[in-house]
C-alpha cells in the first residue's frame, strides 16, 4: 500500500511546483527505487491533461560509465539530449539513491571530465528554467541509503522528509503559498540593499549584490524548499569562509572546507578530507573558482544535518554559497560546468550584516 504522503507530494509537485497544463510534455526522471512517487507523478500528470515522459534509469550505470568509459566516451553527448531539453515543458527529478557512496573511489579527474561534457546541455536547461519557458522541480524519495546518511531509520527519515515538505498539513499547497508570501517580505528587504558581510568561526567574508535579483524559493524548484538567494557580483567576493558541514559532491564528502577569495576568485582552498576532489572541481573551468550563488536557509522544519544538500541548504539559520554556475535570473554572469553548494552553519555563532545592519544573528533572521 502506497503511503498517502507520497500522493500528497505528487499533487504539490504537479499542481503547484511545475503547475502542469493540459497538453504539456512532462519529463519525470528517477530510478526504480523511486517507483511509488514516479508512478504517482505519472497518474497526476495524466489527471491534469499532461503527457508524462518517464526517464527511469539504473543508479549503477553512472558508476560503470565513470569506471570503464574512454575519454571520448566520457565526453560524448547524444544529439537527442539537446532535442529533449528543447521539447519538454516541465521536468520533475526524483532523487532515489540506493547507495550514496557508490562513486567514492572514482578518480576525481574522470568525474570532472564527465561534468564538463554536460556543460552546454545544462546551461541551456537552466536558461530555459530562468526564462520560465521550462518549469523544473527536484525532490527526494526516501531510501535506506539517504536515511542512513542522516543517522535515521527509514521511518524516521520519512517523517522528517514529509514534515519538511509540509504534506502533513490540511492543505499543503496553501501552506507553501504562505511560505511564499513570508519570504517575499525578506526578498523585498534585501532587494533594497547592496553589501553582505558574513562573520563566523574562521569566517570573514563580504561581497556586493547591488543590481542583482533575490529569488524566493518557495517549493517551485526544490521540494522541500525554503531559501532566498541571489548571484553576488562576480569580482566582489573578498575574505575567507570555513564550512562547518561537509560539502558533498557525487556522494563524496569533502570535510572542513576553507576558502580564501580575492577579487571574487578562490585563491586558496583546503579540506581535511578529500582535498584532491575539491581542487579537481575548482579546476574544471575558470568559472568554478567564482561564486554563482549566495543564499539564506529559511525552513524551520529542517534543523538537522543529513549529508544531503537538498535539505541541508534549507536549514533555517544557515547560509550557503555555490561555487560555479550562477542563475541568469539573478543577474549572475558566472558560467561553469559545476554548481556546488556548500553550507555554513551560523546557528550557534555567527551573523550576517546587510549594509551594516544585522540581518541574521545566531541563526535568527531579525528583519522582515
Amino acid at each position: 500500500m502506497t503511503d498517502p504522503r507520497v500522493d500528497a507530494v505528487a499533487k504539490v509537485l504537479v499542481n503547484y511546483s511545475v503547475d502542469v497544463k493540459p497538453g504539456q510534455l512532462v519529463r519525470i526522471t528517477g530510478s526504480p527505487e523511486g517507483a511509488p512517487l514516479i508512478l504517482a507523478l505519472c497518474r497526476r500528470v495524466l489527471e491534469v491533461g499532461g503527457h508524462p515522459y518517464l526517464n527511469v534509469g539504473l543508479e549503477e550505470a553512472m558508476e560503470v560509465i565513470l569506471r570503464f568509459a574512454s575519454d571520448a566516451q566520457l565526453d560524448y553527448l547524444p544529439s537527442f539530449s539537446k532535442t529533449i531539453v528543447e521539447a519538454i515543458d516541465a521536468d520533475i527529478t526524483v532523487w532515489t539513491e540506493a547507495n550514496t557512496r557508490r562513486l567514492t573511489s572514482i578518480d576525481p579527474a574522470r568525474m570532472s571530465r564527465r561534468v564538463a561534457s554536460r556543460r552546454e546541455l545544462n546551461d541551456r536547461f537552466f536558461e530555459r528554467v530562468g526564462n520560465k519557458e521550462l518549469h523544473w522541480v527536484g525532490t527526494q524519495h526516501p531510501t535506506n541509503a539517504v536515511a542512513q546518511d542522516a543517522d535515521m531509520s527509514l521511518v524516521e527519515f520519512e517523517d522528517f522528509l514529509y514534515g519538511a515538505c509540509r504534506v502533513n498539513e490540511e492543505d499543503p499547497i496553501a501552506a507553501w503559498q504562505d511560505v511564499s508570501r513570508r519570504q517575499a517580505r525578506l526578498v523585498d528587504y534585501l532587494s533594497g540593499h547592496s553589501r553582505i558581510h558574513v562573520v563566523g568561526p574562521d569566517t570573514d567574508l563580504h561581497f556586493a549584490t547591488k543590481g542583482r535579483v533575490w529569488e524566493n524559493c518557495d517549493g517551485r524548484q526544490n521540494f522541500p524548499d525554503g531559501e532566498i538567494f541571489t548571484g553576488p557580483i562576480e569580482d566582489s567576493v573578498e575574505g575567507t569562509i570555513r564550512y562547518t558541514f561537509p560539502a558533498c559532491y557525487f556522494g563524496r564528502e569533502v570535510e572542513d572546507v576553507r576558502l580564501t577569495f580575492k577579487k571574487g576568485k578562490v585563491v586558496e582552498a583546503s579540506a581535511a578530507k578529500n582535498e584532491a576532489l575539491l581542487k579537481e572541481m575548482l579546476d574544471v573551468d575558470e568559472g568554478a573558482r567564482f561564486v554563482g550563488e549566495f543564499a539564506f536557509g529559511t525552513n524551520p522544519g529542517i534543523q538537522r544535518f543529513t549529508k544531503n544538500t537538498l535539505f541541508d541548504e534549507k536549514i533555517g539559520g544557515t547560509i550557503h554559497l555555490a561555487l560555479g554556475k550562477g542563475f541568469p535570473e539573478t543577474g549572475s554572469k558566472n558560467t561553469s560546468a559545476i554548481h556546488w553548494d556548500m553550507v555554513c552553519d551560523l546557528r550557534k555563532e555567527g551573523k550576517v550584516e546587510v549594509d551594516g545592519e544585522t540581518f541574521v544573528e545566531s541563526g535568527k533572521i531579525l528583519v522582515g
